[in-house]
């Protein structure tokens, strides 16, 4: 049985691990650095569906249809998939999953998703409540800019702190046995909200939530940055990502060359228009689930931090001059 340390800090005894995982993505993604450790990427981002919506749902089906064919797993054989994305209601994982038919639980944590939908899983396995569940997170351009900004039709300037939403999806089988990533433990987020209001500047407002995890996670756990082969969250980016190094030394946890970020990963910022990088549930689905968990399986690495973390935000909240609250899931993956 999973225990707890701290407030929100929790250990798995039952060593549920990641069976397969498989990422996929749209045009700019195979233009970017990581195009390779992708599974499957399309030149165009409908993916030959009618609506910017519609697609985004597709994203969801065919990465969660590789995830299961490497993990060797039928879908029958899952007794729960964790799921979300960034639309009203979690159409785009809804309408991706309803082919078949399984028990399913919607999830919405913003970009930290794929970190939520990962703690779920593990706890639900840990606990017997499943054998095998999946974890499935998605985002695409289009559909979030329609959403949370402007119609692309409208032809609006980005802001210089303004992050690129991810046209991709990852998905992940989790359960017991195997030889891959072991989630080891995790820490569920606070919210924390200092007041930003600028909803193009998305890195700003997550970046305290990041730092209170990793602090909170740290202290729990009696380690330090140095305990762990790289630290990586998801989406910071350039701006969100120097502030989360401020806040942190504060705190007195120097991440020093370990950190990166999901953003800053995906995309080649001297290349490829994204301003401060990348952002969207995607992105950091993607990449854990194609370039970190490839690595892990290449024996690239072997301990390291996951940090999902996402805006609380929605057009009506931000309409009406909220501010933006935030929250960051932290997942550790071990090899043993």
């Amino acid at each position: 049985m999973a225990e707890r340390w701290g407030a929100g800090t929790v250990t798995f005894s039952a060593r549920p691990r990641v069976l397969g995982h498989a990422a996929v993505g749209g045009k700019k993604e195979s233009e970017g650095p990581l195009a390779a450790e992708f599974d499957k990427l399309f030149a165009d981002d409908t993916l030959g569906e009618d609506t910017w919506e519609q697609a985004e749902s597709r994203l969801v089906t065919e990465a969660f249809s590789a995830a299961l064919e490497k993990a060797g797993v039928d879908a029958a054989e899952l007794h729960a998939v964790f799921a979300g994305d960034l639309l009203n209601q979690c159409i785009a994982s809804t309408f991706g999953l309803r082919e078949f038919s399984l028990p399913f639980m919607g999830q919405f944590g913003a970009c930290s998703t794929m970190a939520q939908t990962l703690l779920a899983a593990a706890v639900f396995v840990d606990g017997g409540a499943a054998d095998v569940c999946a974890a499935v997170t998605s985002s695409h351009f289009c559909t979030a800019e329609r959403q949370f900004r402007f119609p692309l039709e409208y032809g609006g300037q980005r802001t210089p702190t303004s992050q690129w939403t991810a046209t991709a999806a990852g998905a992940a089988i989790v359960g017991l046995g195997g030889r891959g990533a072991r989630i080891a433990d995790g820490c569920i987020g606070r919210v924390v909200d200092l007041g930003v209001t600028d909803m193009n500047n998305m890195g700003a407002a997550m970046a305290p939530a990041a730092a209170d995890t990793l602090a909170r996670y740290f202290r729990d756990t009696g380690t330090t940055p140095d305990d762990y082969e790289r630290i990586v969250t998801g989406d910071l980016s350039a701006v969100g990502g120097a502030l989360l190094r401020n806040l942190l030394k504060k705190e007195g946890f120097d991440l020093g060359d370990r950190y990166t970020d999901c953003g800053l990963l995906l995309y080649d910022r001297k290349t490829q228009d994204v301003h401060a990088g990348g952002s969207g549930c995607g992105c950091s689905a993607g990449v854990l689930c194609g370039h970190l968990l490839n690595r892990f399986d290449r024996s690239e690495l072997s301990d390291f931090l996951f940090v999902g973390t996402g805006a609380l935000m929605s057009p009506t909240s931000c309409q009406q001059g909220e501010s933006i609250p935030a929250v960051a899931h932290l997942v550790h993956f071990v090899r043993d």
